[in-house]
């Protein structure tokens, strides 16, 4: 069985969001996103693809659809194919996202 310690493979970049794949197969993938202060993952959709945020740790602000909210850890959201979606962390702190996606794209 493959594990891996997500605190072990974070990373972070002053420039840009950065994405840490933990799994993927042809039916889906597993992330990490890693987002410091006033960093974005622009809005965006995908058709036929599912999307779940489940934030690990601090703070973001999460549209999905015309709905924008601001979710801390603990707190799971769902992005359904077709709808745009995206993450903004407007916090003084970094933030770290557990990503899912099904079907792969």
């Amino acid at each position: 069985m493959d594990s891996i310690r997500v605190k072990e493979v974070e990373r972070y970049s002053a420039e840009k969001m950065q994405k840490v794949n933990l799994f993927e197969t042809e039916r889906m993938f597993c992330d990490v996103y890693c987002l410091e202060p006033g960093q974005v993952q622009k809005p965006h959709r995908h058709e036929g693809a599912d999307k779940i945020y489940y934030v690990l740790e601090g703070k973001g602000r999460f549209q999905v659809g015309e709905k924008t909210t601001e979710l801390s850890a603990g707190t799971i959201t769902m992005a359904p194919s077709g709808q745009e979606h995206g993450v903004v962390n407007e916090s003084q702190d970094r933030l770290l996202v557990l990503v899912f996606m099904a079907p792969h794209p």
